[in-house]
């Protein structure tokens, strides 16, 4: 199951979270490769972030899967992912972090 964590400095209030939830799943389910009701979007506004030593609009994400993850999918996901991002939160995709990590890598499948 992919998950996707994102916190962000925005406030929430008047943002279309169900689109912002809408899209990301269906990036994330796109680009990885795993079903969409497998995909879970956790979305906190308000988070108290710094980037580049300033409170400017900021997003950190982290996207956590089991397997389906190589260097071309996190290159996608940050592209799309910060794109959309940049949609509905206005954040500038200079200022959004994102930090993937595949629950799977360096161990054989027969461990899991």
């Amino acid at each position: 199951m992919p998950c996707l964590y994102i916190s962000t400095n925005v406030n929430l209030a008047g943002v279309d979270s169900a689109a912002i939830f809408s899209a990301t799943t269906t990036a994330v389910s796109s680009i990885i490769g795993k079903p969409e009701n497998y995909v879970m979007v956790l979305l906190n506004g308000s988070v108290p972030i710094s980037f580049g030593g300033n409170g400017d609009p900021a997003v950190f994400a982290e996207v956590v899967s089991m397997g389906g993850i190589n260097s071309e999918v996190k290159r996608r996901l940050i592209s799309t992912l910060g794109s959309i991002l940049n949609e509905k939160l206005s954040v500038p995709p200079a200022r959004f972090f994102l930090k993937v990590h595949d629950t799977t890598a360096g161990r054989p499948i027969s461990k899991l």
